[in-house]
């Protein structure tokens, strides 16, 4: 297995080498997002990416944290959408970040971990959350690689790591995935416990 550091995710970036990047918010989480009325949720999206998402909710005047292990795509992020507050692109490892949110957003960030992370990440977003926060976005529902990312699985995988730390409000196929992923993605909308 490959060392998937600050450095390999770096080159990706510097190579434009991210096959599982659309170039957009895609339909899921748009739809999800454009149902939100509380200006107030304290937001976050780790492994953030390009940030497309991040673009969205920013642009509908949400306050949204982002935070990545390689600076490529912050940089990104920022030369897109200036006015994104500095302090709300943070360079750092997920494992080690420390916050109260009410609601993260999950987008290819969980595929993108070596699968032996896997409890260890519902645990860090427990952690991360407030009390009756959320944690809602996309699993990839589909076998993928195993040895390098993305990493694949499928709900009866995912549940137990996910069980012990959720409550499940919805945790099935995505109806409305863009049409190269379509039954391919989980759509997931936990409740901390």
């Amino acid at each position: 297995m490959i060392e998937l550091n600050k450095e390999y995710w770096s080159s990706k970036y510097i190579e434009l080498n991210m096959g599982w990047d659309v170039g957009e918010i895609t339909t899921p989480l748009k739809t999800y997002f454009d149902q939100l009325i509380d200006k107030s949720l304290r937001i976050l999206i780790p492994g953030c990416g390009n940030g497309y998402e991040a673009e969205y909710l920013h642009n509908l005047e949400f306050d949204v944290t982002v935070i990545d292990l390689s600076e490529y795509p912050l940089n990104n992020l920022k030369e897109r959408c200036p006015s994104f507050p500095s302090e709300k692109l943070i360079q750092t490892d997920f494992f080690e970040f420390e916050g109260a949110f009410d609601l993260i957003i999950e987008q290819t960030f969980f595929s993108a971990l070596n699968p032996n992370l896997r409890n260890s990440y519902a645990k860090q977003m427990h952690n991360l959350l407030a009390p009756k926060g959320k944690l809602v976005g996309l699993l990839f529902n589909i076998g993928l690689y195993d040895d390098h990312p993305p990493f694949g699985g499928n709900l009866e995988l995912y549940k137990p790591i996910f069980e012990p730390y959720f409550r499940f409000n919805v945790f099935e196929e995505a109806y409305n995935s863009i049409e190269p992923r379509k039954g391919n993605e989980l759509f997931l909308n936990l409740v901390k416990k």
